[in-house]
């Protein structure tokens, strides 16, 4: 059995970064004469330079909400899709809403390499719990379960009955789905005396698999493991395990992304092993997506997989990054605070506590100093009020005191009292 999908993925890091940034440059060039709605996007900017985290860092990060506008100002993709890629795909609706091809070509997702580290192979019949109505989620799966050679019953949601029904006669070896659907299925099956014992491998994404119910699968003699996905990229990162089934630490990034933890409300790259939004950069030809932030938090754990996959690894899914918050009537962003903190150097890291006093809304600013001269809290202060037109308080705290949990905006008002 092939401990590896192919060898890109125990190439030497360094390699694997020399590559990508190499390719970076003429695909971002191409891209942006394709996908005319990412060329004005990008405009003004030097792509045959962009040959470096340093450099990519330069360019915007693109957010849905921006997405959504240039999707309703020019349909249906806003011109950031290439129209000569598309004939013979697919196109899809994502909440929001959010418009989504799918290029023409084989595992356009890049979904067989999670399969594969899940353990699963090819012959292998793979039960599709996803959705195939208006989303991408169960082609995304799908596709890449039959580029790595399995047969797949597409299951879709919903008819549960119908579902174990169909698994107990086809007796398939893998489950994919969200990773709650497995154990309604086997709820299911024992109130109808249907046998699910053909099941071995699951592979979930789309919400989170707790310990406890991976360990209620194990103790049924299936081995879960999960990977985290977006519409428009595919699969982002993947779990593999031990020989035994039990998972390594983080999911390993999928190869020809460009990943980067980015300070939520802003583009700057944080630091290894901080939390801040998930941002990626794809090499697809069909629908070019550069620095589009997710909208979720991660962070970059240090190391390489046990597994001997030697791509960066995050934590996994830690949370929303969009933190919007109404105050007072107004909506604060992270964007502002990000503001204010571009206005005093002497900021390292910044929280706006949102809280109540009596029945009012109050805001509190901590910051930590960063290099160089403490911070004014009074000038913060000042700033605070000028970027958000609110009134609140500035509170220095000390270095290395405030949570790593990708939060700018923290709202701890109680509302049940």
């Amino acid at each position: 059995m092939a401990a590896f999908f192919d060898q890109l993925e125990n190439r030497a890091p360094a390699d694997r970064e020399k590559d990508l940034f190499a390719r970076l440059p003429g695909f971002l060039q191409r891209a942006a004469k394709s996908a005319p709605g990412l060329g004005r996007w990008l405009d003004g900017h030097d792509l045959a330079k962009v040959n470096s985290r340093e450099a990519l860092a330069r360019l915007p990060v693109l957010r849905k909400a921006e997405l959504m506008e240039m999707q309703r100002a020019d349909p249906p993709f806003g011109g950031f899709a290439n129209p000569a890629a598309l004939k013979g795909g697919r196109a899809f609706m994502s909440p929001g809403p959010i418009w989504e091809p799918q290029a023409l070509a084989p595992d356009a997702w890049q979904s067989a390499r999670a399969f594969h580290a899940a353990g699963i192979r090819p012959g292998d019949i793979v039960h599709n719990a996803f959705s195939y109505h208006m989303t991408p989620g169960g082609f995304i799966l799908d596709e890449g379960a039959r580029a790595l050679g399995c047969t797949v019953f597409p299951a879709g949601v919903g008819n549960t009955e119908t579902q174990v029904e169909a698994a107990a006669a086809l007796k398939p070896q893998v489950f994919c789905g969200t990773p709650d659907f497995l154990k309604v299925m086997f709820d299911k099956a024992e109130e109808l005396g249907h046998d699910l014992s053909s099941f071995r491998l699951g592979l979930v994404s789309g919400g989170a698999l707790f310990p406890s119910l991976r360990d209620l699968y194990r103790e049924r003699g299936v081995t879960v493991l999960q990977c985290y996905a977006t519409a428009e990229f595919g699969v982002i990162a993947y779990e593999a395990a031990n020989d035994d089934g039990s998972p390594h630490p983080g999911m390993i990034l999928n190869e020809n992304l460009i990943l980067e933890i980015v300070r939520p409300g802003t583009g700057d790259p944080v630091s290894e092993g901080e939390v801040g939004e998930v941002v990626v950069t794809s090499f697809n030809d069909a629908y070019p997506m550069i620095r589009l932030g997710t909208g979720d938090l991660s962070a970059v754990l240090p190391g390489t997989s046990p597994c001997g996959r030697t791509n960066v690894r995050i934590k996994g899914w830690m949370g929303r990054a969009d933190q919007r918050t109404k105050i007072k009537g107004m909506f604060v962003d992270p964007k502002q605070v990000a503001e204010v903190v571009r206005r005093h150097p002497e900021i390292g890291r910044a929280r706006l506590v949102v809280s109540r006093d009596g029945e009012r809304d109050a805001m509190t600013l901590h910051v930590e100093p960063g290099p160089g001269p403490d911070p004014d809290a009074d000038a913060i202060g000042l700033a605070l009020r000028d970027v958000t037109k609110l009134g609140g308080q500035v509170v220095v705290a000390a270095r290395g005191s405030l949570p790593n949990d990708g939060k700018v905006i923290a709202d701890e008002r109680e509302y049940a009292n």
